[in-house]
């Protein structure tokens, strides 16, 4: 797995292009404040170890979320970090299992609309642990 972490002041995005064809309809776009958001690359090897690699990326999240004085994250599935990727459905359960594990310790979770490209904005201040890059 490659994790991209980068707290974000504001974050917003807009559906724009359909990537994978049985995704559900998605048109509206969302706006969040003062969250981490995770731009998670799951490869395909990650499916072998998904336990694993769903507790490394919670505890990541929550450790720069705790940084960064927030308990608010968006899961943005980014298949851009590596060759390697793992199957949609593979990404949907894991992103699914960290929302829900996230939930019940405290933090407000949302996602992104998975097999979507999107217009993205994002307003994140210049210090060290604004953005963290991790490879697991």
């Amino acid at each position: 797995m490659k994790l991209l972490m980068i707290y974000a002041k504001r974050f917003a995005y807009t559906p724009a292009v359909k990537s994978v064809e049985d995704a559900p309809e998605v048109k509206e776009g969302a706006e969040i404040e003062n969250a981490i958001v995770g731009f998670i690359h799951a490869e395909a090897e990650d499916t072998e170890r998904a336990s694993k690699v769903t507790t490394r990326l919670i505890k990541n999240l929550k450790w720069l979320a705790g940084k960064n004085d927030t308990k608010t994250i968006v899961l943005h599935s980014f298949a851009h970090l590596s060759e390697s990727k793992a199957p949609p459905e593979f990404v949907a359960t894991l992103l699914d299992n960290a929302q829900k594990r996230l939930e019940d310790a405290g933090y407000e979770v949302s996602q992104t609309p998975l097999g979507y490209f999107l217009d993205l904005e994002l307003s994140a201040p210049g210090f060290s642990l604004a953005r963290v890059f991790q490879s697991f």
